[in-house]
Formats: C-alpha cells, structure tokens, sequence
C-alpha cells in the first residue's frame, strides 16, 4: 500500500509538471509554411511490446481472487496506436537544428489474457463461470517533443515529460477504470521515401494509480510517418 501511494504521489506530481508544460506548449504561435514549415508535421501509426509493472492477478474482476487457482498474471502483452506530430517552433529555444513538436496520441494495450473465473457467473452461482477474461488498457496523451537535426533525414527526438490519460480493463475492485499519468520517451525515425518515415521509439508511463491498481507500464517498438 505505501508502494501504491508513493507512486501515486509521483504520478500526480509529474501529472501537474506535465500540464503545465503542455500549457506553455499551447500558448505558443504554431509554425506557418511562410516560416518554411514545409512537410513537417505527421501521421504515425505505432506498435510493438508492452510490460507492465505488476500484473493485476487477485483483483475480482480480473481472476476472482485466483478463483480455482486460475489467475490473470501476466505483465506482458502488445501495443498498437497512432497519432499526430503537430510542428510548434523550429530552431527552440535558440537551438539550431532542434524543432518543438505537439504529440497528441492514442494507444491500446492487450495484456496476455488467462481463461479464469468470471466475476459475474461466479457471484451469481452459475456453473462453469470461466472464460477468457481480456486484460486491456486504453491511453490517450499529449506531449512535447523534440526533435533534432532539422533539415536531415535521420530524426532523433525525446518526450521529457507528457500528460496521459488512462483507462483500465476489467476495473478495480472499486469498480474505477479512470487514472492519469505522465509517460517520458525517446527514439529515432528516418526519411525512407518521399513523405514517408521510418522509426522505433520506447517509452515509460508513470500512473498515479488513482483506480488502486498499480498502472504503470513501459513499451518499445516501432511506427510509419507520413509526413504533410
């Protein structure tokens, strides 16, 4: 439990960084093409691996307690989304080369998934209450990025602190499925073809653990830019 707090501790604190940040992103004047924007901004589709930090076995709506010794234990699982890289100032900062972008995105998360006992069935006294309970979570965030080495066709970039929006599948025994959190990422992408990129990114997602599940969670793969 004081693991539990801790993290949500943090997780609110970085929540209050990252709004803030997001906030100062929003006030400032977007890039035009008389700036010399050009093909800038972005498409992406992403996937690959995701871990979480700690399984969510023993819960009621997940296994029912580990009912007849079956459990949803499992940290690993895979991720697909996409989003929008949206270009905000080039040259940040003063910084030759180094552009600020705004990333608005989505993801979902499978967890390997057990066949357990169901909640429902089990309270109600069904017989033979076990399926395939799905693990899944759902993110939507909004980050800074920057992105290096502007004009090249090889693009390294980091997130140094977003805002995530989380929500969980099956909920907590409280019945919440509702938490926010902070993510931080870095990764690389290059200009194979015309408007077209290539990259692998990794990222790490600190919850605050507002559902009482421990929700943080770390991934890395690889996504398809289309460049507009």
């Amino acid at each position: 439990m004081q693991v539990r707090k801790g993290n949500r501790n943090i997780g609110v604190r970085s929540a209050v960084v990252a709004i803030m940040l997001g906030l100062a992103v929003c006030g400032a004047s977007p890039a035009s093409a008389e700036d010399g924007t050009g093909l800038s901004n972005q498409v992406f589709f992403r996937g690959g691996a995701a871990g979480m930090n700690s399984n969510r076995s023993g819960e009621v709506f997940t296994d029912v307690y580990r009912n007849g010794g079956r459990s949803n234990d499992s940290t690993a699982g895979y991720y697909v989304g996409g989003g929008l890289d949206l270009l905000m100032h080039k040259d940040f900062l003063g910084l030759k080369g180094m552009s600020l972008l705004g990333e608005v995105g989505v993801e979902f998360k499978r967890w390997n998934s057990n066949t357990v006992a169901q909640a429902v069935p089990t309270v109600a006294g069904v017989a033979a209450g076990t399926n395939k309970v799905q693990m899944t979570m759902l993110t939507v965030d909004i980050a800074p990025k920057l992105k290096f080495m502007e004009g090249s066709k090889f693009r390294p970039w980091v997130i140094p602190v977003g805002l995530d929006f989380h929500v969980i599948s099956p909920p907590s025994n409280q019945s919440q499925y509702l938490d926010i959190g902070v993510q931080f990422g870095a990764g690389f992408e290059y200009n194979f073809w015309g408007p077209l990129n290539l990259g692998v990114d990794a990222r790490y997602h600190l919850a605050s653990n507002q559902t009482n599940t421990v929700n943080s969670y770390g991934t890395a793969g690889a996504y398809l830019g289309i460049l507009y």
